[in-house]
């Protein structure tokens, strides 16, 4: 799968909390870094204080992205910290920029707070599912908080994405099942599925594209 093919220079993901959207961005901007020239990761998550993109500030500048966070101690506060860089960034045309955004309605808050710049680049926002998390499981639950999320930050979903995971629990049949929930709320909002995300090692052929997602990110189990 190409993130070329998307035809955005700026990559947005959203979504609840616990939904994966962390690992996403860094694995969209380590495969942008393969093409491109110049590529910005922002971290503008204010509510996770354990699932940060900051955290591996070191080794994805080592491989020339610029990842943007909140300087020095503050990187680390669980605070709503959005440096003026940010802004920078989206509007810059010489950088393809990924933005790790918040869950839920306060993250949300966030990027609304950022749509100035948004408006006048352009972008795509992704709504990122795990339907195996908490107020994500049903029909229901989806098609209310992809409303709010878009209500609340004032930004139009552009693609869902399905992240159906357990960690390293995952099935097959898992990702499946997600995809089927996740295509009936894309039909029922009139919103495209972008792709379905697998770990690396797995073989899943469903109906919308396979993002082979490396991990990162160290989870708390």
């Amino acid at each position: 799968m190409n993130f070329k093919d998307f035809q955005a220079r700026v990559f947005v993901y959203v979504g609840m909390f616990g939904s994966g959207k962390t690992e996403l961005a860094i694995n969209t901007a380590v495969e942008l870094k393969k093409e491109e020239k110049n590529v910005a990761l922002l971290d503008i998550d204010v509510i996770s204080p354990y699932f940060r993109s900051r955290d591996k500030k070191e080794p994805l500048e080592k491989l020339g992205i610029k990842v943007i966070s909140p300087p020095g101690a503050l990187s680390h506060a669980d605070l709503p910290i959005i440096t003026a860089q940010v802004g920078g960034y989206i509007s810059n045309e010489n950088f393809f920029t990924v933005a790790d955004v918040g869950g839920n309605e306060d993250g949300a808050t966030v990027l609304g707070s950022l749509k100035p710049f948004l408006d006048k680049v352009n972008k795509k926002v992704f709504f990122v599912i795990n339907t195996l998390r908490p107020f994500s499981s049903t029909f229901e639950e989806i098609v209310k908080n992809v409303k709010k999320i878009s209500t609340v930050s004032r930004t139009r979903i552009d693609y869902l994405v399905n992240n159906t995971n357990i960690a390293q629990e995952t099935s097959l049949e898992d990702v499946k099942r997600g995809e089927e929930l996740i295509k009936k709320v894309s039909e029922y909002l009139e919103i495209p599925v972008a792709f379905s995300v697998v770990r690396e090692g797995m073989d899943f052929q469903g109906d919308f594209p396979v993002l082979k997602l490396k991990r990162y990110l160290k989870t708390l189990w």
